[in-house]
């Protein structure tokens, strides 16, 4: 299925039936009175977040929902009646606007949260609310209400608790599949990952996580260069960012380092408060480093790029170091809990060397194999 993101629709709300004006006519009874009844209510719209469905598509091509309009008054005291409701189902984590004045609607972040975004008219009112003591034959009735309309932003942001951040073929795709049991497409070429892929890494029973991967980041993607920014939004969600560098890149006259800071700024152009989330640095591709060279080209980078967080080393490919890895992002992850902000720098830096990884003894203390 094609992986969409953002959707534009408009929702019509149903208008209110009319009143009508109606008298009593009986045999025997020729002043009745006034008997007219009330319209009934026109169908709202709701949006209703479904676990089952994980993407847009659906509304890049049916832009126009519409409810009805409730039924006009009768005789006889008969009110109209009201019109059905519309739901809209959208993937959990959808974020509605308002297309035209950017006023933000609501956040569908759990499964079956529910938000009104186009209210239905109310009814109009029958001549019998309008009898009086000097008024015995109204024949004044209202119109029904119109219902909302509006142009409405569909946006979906992924929901994890960490997200994967690196320029194209830093290992990222590689990673989540080491990890988790996702298997994303890798490829020795740039831009391999067009759409985000979730992958859940489990590291006991009862303990696991959500790990985004997005499509690479290149220097200029605020300006439209690669992918642009399309993608970021998904990183919004997240509680820590894993900042992948290749620390030995095919092309000699690229420098690792100027490339990390690039990143660092586009995300600084982007959303000051994402780039502002607690990030590690990872440095992938170790396997391709020397064993004897390695903790000094280690700190050689670190150095250079002046970082102050955690750091951790590893080998996507071969699995070396993940393992520390994803037990230190869940006892972070632990300590932090959904909705507690953590600051930026509150950890410790540390420096994980890649070691070969241990045999595993309970398959359900460990992630899954790649």
């Amino acid at each position: 299925m094609k992986f969409v993101d953002e959707a534009l629709i408009e929702v019509i709300a149903g208008d209110g039936g009319n009143g009508a004006a109606s008298f009593r006519r009986e045999k025997y009874i020729p002043r009745g009175g006034p008997d007219g009844g009330d319209g009934g209510r026109g169908g709202s719209i709701f949006a209703i977040a479904d676990r089952n469905i994980n993407t847009l598509v659906d509304y890049r091509f049916a832009r126009i929902h519409r409810a009805k309009r409730g039924e006009n008054g009768r005789g006889a005291d008969q009110y109209g009646r009201g019109a059905d409701d519309v739901f809209l189902r959208v993937p959990v984590g959808t974020v509605i606007v308002n297309a035209d004045t950017g006023q933000f609607i609501a956040d569908l972040d759990r499964d079956a949260a529910q938000a009104l975004v186009a209210k239905g008219g109310k009814g109009g009112l029958g001549n019998l609310h309008f009898k009086s003591s000097t008024n015995r034959a109204p024949r004044q009735t209202t119109p029904g209400e119109k219902g909302e309309q509006f142009r409405l932003k569909l946006e979906l942001r992924v929901l994890a608790d960490v997200g994967l951040l690196g320029l194209p073929n830093a290992g990222k795709s590689t990673l989540i599949r080491a990890i988790s049991a996702a298997r994303p497409k890798v490829a020795d070429y740039p831009f391999t990952t067009l759409a985000p892929q979730l992958g859940v890494v489990r590291t006991d029973e009862g303990r696991s996580f959500v790990v985004a991967d997005i499509p690479g980041l290149i220097e200029g993607a605020a300006e439209g260069a690669g992918l642009g920014h399309q993608f970021l939004r998904h990183l919004q969600r997240t509680r820590l960012l894993l900042h992948l560098v290749d620390i030995l890149p095919p092309d000699p006259a690229a420098d690792p380092v100027a490339d990390a800071q690039a990143i660092a700024n586009e995300l600084e152009k982007y959303d000051p408060q994402l780039a502002a989330k607690p990030r590690w640095l990872v440095l992938n591709k170790l396997d391709l480093v020397p064993s004897d060279a390695r903790n000094e080209r280690i700190r050689e980078f670190v150095n250079a790029l002046r970082w102050q967080g955690p750091v951790f080393a590893i080998s996507a490919i071969s699995g070396d170091g993940c393992r520390p890895l994803i037990f230190a992002i869940q006892d972070w992850l632990d300590a932090h809990p959904v909705g507690e902000v953590a600051p930026a720098d509150d950890a410790v830096p540390i420096v994980v060397s890649p070691s070969p990884v241990a045999p595993r003894r309970r398959r359900n203390a460990d992630v899954d194999e790649p």
